[in-house]
């Protein structure tokens, strides 16, 4: 049997269907991605919940979207 990889959303198993694991494993891919810092200009960017990010290198917190941070 061929088992296709469809990254985080595999620890899900047989469960739930491929497109929707694929959709998943977009969403975390890009919530679980460092993003550049607009004042330090550092990828030290982090997602603490939903909508708000902080900067791990100079303290700053921002709003942004749910899961992709966007100035």
């Amino acid at each position: 049997m061929a088992k296709k990889k469809v990254g985080s959303a595999g620890r899900f198993g047989a469960r739930y269907g491929g497109p929707i694991k694929h959709k998943l494993s977009k969403i975390e891919a890009k919530q679980k991605k460092k993003y550049t810092c607009p004042k330090c200009l550092k990828d030290k960017i982090k997602r603490v919940s939903a909508g708000i990010w902080q900067c791990k290198n100079c303290n700053v917190k921002f709003a942004g979207k749910a899961y992709a941070f966007d100035e």
